[in-house]
């Protein structure tokens, strides 16, 4: 597989410095029931690496010595970590909001019938990925049969009470199928309410959108179908100055299944270490949050995707 590192170092993207740490986000691993076309990762069920007991605890260390509010669990399947459902219930008995980036068909996974119980009980917050309302596009990016069974998943957690009760809080994703930045996101959310609406009597609380970074397996196709080039104008073109303000790497860092540190979730698929050094630091030996505030933040030519339009973070469209 062809790969867009080398090509993404070198960059001009203006600086941008380090903010107070608000969010951890953790990927427990690269185990994943599913191989989709625009993953980061390069998840799939093939993969085996899962983060270890011992890195659960020192993720929960740094919770609390920190105070961090916010855990963000990725993956992979975050859910298919062994050690999964411990981190979330230590997590929520520490105060700190947990969400679950969860690819909805894992919840009828061999092992994992009780899971979207689970997930209500502790109050998870779901970022559930639905690349479109309509069947062939979500097919098209995730493989034959995922809509039906996403579509079950979600009235299972509507059943359940999310995205109808407080205190479950359910946001769906929306990633483009191929090499194109998301719509406004105001106007897709309105349109995702009313097909699910109207088709599957389906309810949400958000629709988040993010831009396909030119990174990993979504990068090896640019590049095998000889559109990187093109796809890296189009983030240049329409990169916004006032996205800077509100990029996610700023209060957040992000954690690897080894326990390495890194400043945002695509910095560490890029293994681009923290604070532009040489050499990985680990969770074990992170100084304290306030003595990396006012850091410089390793950028590279990827960063215009988070910057392009209407901005696109963890958390979605970063204008509205």
């Amino acid at each position: 597989m062809q790969n867009t590192r080398p090509l993404l170092l070198e960059s001009d993207f203006p600086p941008v410095t380090r903010r107070q740490l608000q969010t951890l986000q953790v990927n427990l691993g690269y185990v994943c029931n599913m191989s989709c076309v625009h993953c980061h990762v390069n998840a799939g069920p093939h993969r085996t690496e899962s983060m270890d007991l011992e890195t659960i605890e020192q993720v929960l260390a740094l919770l609390a010595r920190e105070n961090i509010g916010l855990l963000d669990l990725t993956g992979g399947a975050p859910e298919l970590n062994p050690h999964f459902r411990y981190l979330v219930r230590q997590s929520r008995a520490l105060g700190v909001r947990v969400i679950d980036r969860c690819n909805l068909t894992v919840l009828f996974e061999p092992g994992q019938e009780d899971l979207a119980e689970f997930l209500a009980e502790h109050q998870v917050e779901i970022c559930a990925s639905l690349p479109c309302y309509l069947e062939d596009n979500v097919e098209e990016q995730r493989g034959k049969g995922v809509y039906a069974e996403s579509i079950r998943a979600i009235r299972l957690l509507n059943k359940l009470g999310y995205g109808r009760e407080a205190g479950l809080r359910f946001n769906l994703v929306y990633n483009p199928v191929g090499a194109v930045l998301p719509p406004p996101q105001a106007g897709l959310q309105e349109d995702y309410r009313r097909e699910l609406g109207k088709r599957f009597d389906i309810q949400f609380d958000e629709l988040l959108t993010i831009t396909n970074m030119p990174i990993s397996r979504f990068g090896a196709v640019l590049l095998a179908q000889g559109q990187y080039l093109s796809y890296m104008q189009l983030l240049r073109d329409n990169f916004s100055q006032a996205n800077l303000d509100t990029v996610m790497c700023r209060n957040l860092l992000s954690v690897d299944w080894q326990g390495y540190i890194y400043e945002c979730y695509f910095n560490q698929m890029l293994d681009l270490p923290i604070l532009a050094s040489d050499k990985r630091r680990h969770i074990s030996s992170l100084p304290s949050s306030r003595e990396l505030e006012g850091s410089a933040i390793y950028t590279g030519e990827h960063c215009y995707g988070c910057a392009a339009g209407q901005g696109s973070s963890c958390g979605g469209a970063l204008e509205h």
